[in-house]
């Protein structure tokens, strides 16, 4: 594990390392070592990389992408922001579309913890044929939290070029989006920008209306499942923003219920 020399607005480490099994765990072990507020641990693969839902991996190629996790310390639970996995996507975003500025008002939240790019660019026939609006995942954001201890697990697909058959309709990278390569060494100007938009978001009262700007699928017609993956209760209704704990809110025959767990989905 190398110390990278790069800005940290959070004035905390970041390192380095070439394979791991996960991020997170080599985060928990900072966290026993006490180092501060802010502090990353970066790799180039993830051995056992892991999303939001048990038994999904994050797939990613070697070197092209960009996963890290982020520590941040606060007093307790209590003491954690409300909303905090959509903030920090608000902060994915910005930085997407500070990295590259053509791809500006693009990049969306998609509730709770992805980040998609609309209208991609589609490297596969499998793509092309997708309607216009298609929203193809570019990342994603995991969050644990060990009392007042917060992991943020970020993957980035940056310049990777092609995916499994089985994501082809669903993922995208910064570089297939924006229709131009992007070398590797890149992906710590990304890194940079993402850190300096965290740190000046957890800063900011204004997040609720700043996250529903760009938050995928916003007045639309959605199928949400909610409670726990796989679930079989579907709500149908117009997804009109999210509330004050960053809880979903669907409106259905002109109630709007709230909802804390569960996925957007287009099985139904």
């Amino acid at each position: 594990m190398r110390r990278l020399n790069i800005v940290n607005p959070f004035d905390a480490p970041v390192y380095h390392v070439e394979t791991v099994d996960s991020t997170m765990d080599i985060s928990r072990i900072l966290a026993e070592k006490d180092e501060p507020h802010g502090t990353v641990i970066m790799a180039d693969y993830q051995e056992k990389g892991r999303g939001r839902v048990r038994g999904r991996l994050w797939e990613m190629d070697r070197g092209s992408n960009l996963s890290f996790t982020i520590l941040l310390r606060f007093s307790g639970m209590d003491a954690i922001p409300p909303a905090l996995t959509l903030r920090i996507g608000l902060a994915l975003a910005l930085a997407i579309e500070d990295f590259i500025p053509s791809l500006a008002g693009t990049v969306m939240i998609k509730w709770p913890n992805d980040i998609v790019i609309i209208n991609a660019q589609a490297a596969f026939k499998a793509q092309a044929a997708l309607k216009a609006q298609a929203a193809l995942k570019a990342a994603g954001i995991l969050a644990e939290a060990e009392g007042g201890n917060v992991h943020i697990g970020i993957g980035v697909n940056v310049a990777q070029n092609h995916f499994p058959q089985h994501l082809r309709d669903k993922a995208t990278s910064i570089s297939l989006a924006a229709n131009r390569e992007i070398a590797n060494e890149e992906r710590f100007v990304l890194l940079e920008k993402i850190l300096a938009r965290l740190h000046d978001e957890l800063g900011r009262s204004d997040w609720r209306n700043r996250i529903e700007e760009r938050l995928y699928q916003k007045g639309e017609q959605v199928h949400f499942a909610q409670g726990a993956a796989g679930s079989k209760q579907i709500v149908s209704g117009t997804l009109t923003g999210i509330g004050p704990s960053g809880e979903l809110l669907i409106t259905v025959n002109g109630e709007t219920h709230p909802f804390i767990a569960g996925e957007l989905t287009t099985n139904y």
